[in-house]
């Protein structure tokens, strides 16, 4: 079984120190280069599906998380606030209310709806020692989250089409839902009051499961404080299990916000607010990402996808020739040129594609082609070979030959 925090170290994706801090891990050239390609991937899928981008800060004021309900109803999770002047301002634990206050900083016409708005941004929570682990429970988040306001009518539709989008995603990374949760409340203070608005999103959201044909179970006592959620489980190898995904239909923020739009008669309508996220935190996926490969990710988030081997120091020039090819196609390429050539195969064995050029290969411009499963394609002309690669790395997926 792969444990994450042994072969992420390992393989020089990330660590720790005791003067940062437990829950605070910083990211190695490796580990950035597939923390990056996995923000990118996802920016783009969005980009596609509609989206647009924000950035907006890591701290707010008190006052705001007063309004969202995360003060009264999430505050032992958050970091304690930080006087400044006679302001207090806290490190945010969510990036929802952020996203309310851009969608109300100005008048919203039934036109521009939904309006779905994305975000890779930092959140903080104060976890315990004790639950911390690695990068999947961590202090400091970076979170692929969304927020779609739209109208009552919309918000089945724009909740499955964020479910799909999960799957395309999970399709391209090599992910297995272990299992889809509807989650719902529990007893208790922690939940916000307001059984209607509850009943309400809880029958939205069964209908989206219900309407895109996956198997799921309900589970009291997970939902968010202030709605019920879709959250879709991973398991790691020892069939312990974490949410990664989720999907929420809030009809509480947009209130408390006082979020409206004007309708098609003139009037003032509140918007419903969904939240989702596709890969939740990156460190949770790329922990998810490294026990599931075993450090052998998909070519087109490997950290280098291609490995240049030359036989022989004679070779040394044709190889590099083929890197700074590579490099100029887009693709992550590198020289291996110290040791046997048998321990610099072994050495790449998570590399996905390996090129040897001996002196037959130099003389015609070509690379005997291995792939990190084994099979050998063979020599193929410097130019086919890129051309190749970058295609499958386009494609995404997990195959690594057409």
């Amino acid at each position: 079984m792969h444990d994450h925090r042994r072969l992420g170290r390992e393989l020089g994706l990330f660590d720790t120190d005791p003067l940062m801090g437990a829950g605070l891990p910083y990211w190695l050239p490796d580990g950035a280069t597939v923390r990056h390609t996995l923000e990118e991937y996802v920016r783009e899928a969005e980009r596609a599906a509609g989206y647009r981008h924000v950035y907006s800060p890591v701290l707010g004021k008190r006052e705001l998380y007063e309004i969202s309900g995360h003060w009264d109803h999430y505050g032992e999770d958050m970091f304690p606030p930080m006087q400044l002047g006679a302001e207090q301002v806290i490190l945010r634990p969510s990036l929802c209310p952020h996203h309310a206050l851009i969608y109300r900083s100005r008048s919203r016409s039934h036109r521009e709806l939904p309006l779905r708005m994305a975000e890779v941004g930092g959140m903080y929570r104060s976890e315990l020692s004790g639950v911390l682990g690695g990068l999947t429970r961590v202090r400091a988040i970076q979170l692929n989250d969304a927020h779609i306001f739209c109208t009552l009518d919309q918000a089945v539709e724009e909740a499955r089409a964020a479910l799909a989008l999960i799957g395309r995603a999970y399709a391209d990374l090599g992910i297995r839902a272990s299992r889809y949760r509807l989650s719902l409340p529990g007893e208790g203070g922690k939940y916000v009051a307001g059984p209607g608005l509850w009943s309400r999103a809880t029958a939205l959201l069964r209908e989206v499961l219900d309407g895109s044909g996956v198997a799921y179970e309900e589970a009291e006592g997970e939902a968010a404080f202030y709605g019920p959620k879709i959250d879709v489980q991973i398991a790691d190898r020892a069939g312990r299990e974490a949410t990664l995904s989720t999907i929420q239909i809030d009809f509480h923020q947009p209130e408390r916000f006082d979020l409206h739009y004007i309708g098609a008669d003139g009037a003032k309508h509140r918007p419903v607010m969904v939240h989702r996220s596709v890969i939740g935190s990156v460190e949770r996926a790329v922990a998810h990402l490294i026990e599931e490969h075993g450090g052998a990710f998909p070519a087109w988030l490997a950290p280098v996808q291609l490995v240049v081997l030359p036989v022989s120091q004679a070779q040394e020039e044709a190889a590099a020739e083929l890197v700074r090819g590579a490099s100029g196609a887009g693709l992550r390429a590198e020289v291996s040129g110290e040791g046997t050539l048998g321990a610099r195969i072994r050495a790449a064995r998570l590399v996905p594609y390996q090129a040897v050029i001996g002196a037959r290969e130099a003389a015609d411009g070509l690379a005997a082609l291995r792939l990190r499963d084994g099979r050998r394609p063979g020599a193929l002309p410097a130019g086919e070979l890129l051309r190749r690669i970058g295609e499958r790395v386009a494609a995404r997926g997990t195959g690594l030959w057409a």
